[in-house]
């Protein structure tokens, strides 16, 4: 008989073998920033999650920085919105200034910023419309000015998210052309139109006032197309690419990796977290074994890198591993 569970006896062998294992370095921590001072907003569809002031952010990154993450993703919620997202790219607008704070104080945190003018229009949708389409050409003059203001201030990656044909070398162009071909480019290259979205609009404020973005995302049915997606980006100069949501995509994630050499990103959206969440709430699961489980899964995928609003709480599980 041939019997595999003598691997699986006692905890230590168990840990000798694991093929898979998360570490803090894996993980990259979501936050929402915007204009004032002593702001900190509770999302009430993301229990635990929060819109921060850039003051009240500093206290926020002191713990990031002390539970050992060593990476932040920055979304912006605008103080003006209009049809052209002018707000996107105020050089102190509340993206800009957090980044200058981090980098500032916290100089080991890695900062990413999301490129999307989602947030920034008062039709909600992430990019410029005319004749309510969404314009491709003319939306990639605006994210590069956003981008743009974000390498100015001292971000390490942009990240855009629009899902507009060709912002990755839209914006590599730009910031090559202002000697910023040292900050990196992570591309929401495989960024699904999902239900699972929801409370981050509710966060950023940025459900579109009318249509969908179904237009713009991809199409759920489709595999093929984001691996296309995936190796345009390469092309046109993505450092790191992306699959969103995860925990739906398990199987574009894992094909995704086999194709490509550039480091695999995976976002662990608004809506997988506020599910786990809620059914931890009604007691029907065990919150801490299933968000390690989930996490673990996404990099057995393939992920390299996993955006998770859990990141501070899978820290603390992962230190309490080594103890």
């Amino acid at each position: 008989m041939i019997r595999p569970r003598r691997l699986r006896n006692t905890d230590a062998l168990r840990s000798l073998v694991r093929e898979t294992v998360l570490i803090k370095d894996d993980l990259v921590y979501p936050v929402f920033v915007k204009d004032g001072t002593g702001v900190k907003e509770a999302i009430s569809s993301m229990p635990g999650q929060f819109r921060f002031s850039v003051d009240t952010l500093e206290t926020e990154c002191e713990e990031i920085a002390k539970l050992g993450l060593k990476a932040i993703l920055i979304f912006g919620l605008a103080s003006h919105k209009d049809e052209t997202a002018t707000d996107s790219y105020n050089p102190n607008g509340a993206v800009q200034n957090a980044i200058r704070m981090i980098k500032s104080k916290f100089p080991g945190i890695v900062v990413m910023t999301d490129v999307c003018v989602c947030g920034y229009t008062n039709h909600g949708h992430c990019g410029i419309v005319h004749d309510d389409y969404v314009e491709n050409d003319e939306t990639l003059e605006v994210l590069q000015q956003m981008a743009l203001s974000h390498a100015e201030a001292g971000a390490d990656i942009v990240a855009p998210s629009a899902m507009m044909d060709g912002q990755v070398a839209a914006i590599r162009e730009v910031l090559d052309e202002n000697h910023f071909e040292r900050v990196s480019i992570m591309g929401y290259s495989a960024k699904y139109y999902s239900a699972c979205y929801g409370p981050f609009r509710e966060a950023a404020d940025s459900a579109p006032q009318f249509g969908n973005r179904a237009t713009y995302q991809m199409d759920a049915g489709n595999t093929r197309e984001a691996l296309k997606e995936i190796e345009i980006d390469i092309a046109e100069g993505a450092d790191i690419v992306m699959v969103k949501p995860s925990m739906l995509y398990m199987d574009i994630i894992a094909k995704a990796k086999e194709m490509t050499l550039v480091p695999m990103a995976a976002y662990n959206v608004s809506g997988e977290y506020a599910m786990i969440k809620a059914a931890a709430a009604n007691g029907w699961i065990d919150e801490k074994r299933v968000m390690m489980e989930m996490l673990l899964s996404m990099k057995r995928a393939g992920a390299d890198l996993i955006i998770t609003y859990f990141a501070k709480d899978a820290a603390i599980e992962i230190e309490k591993l080594k103890n």
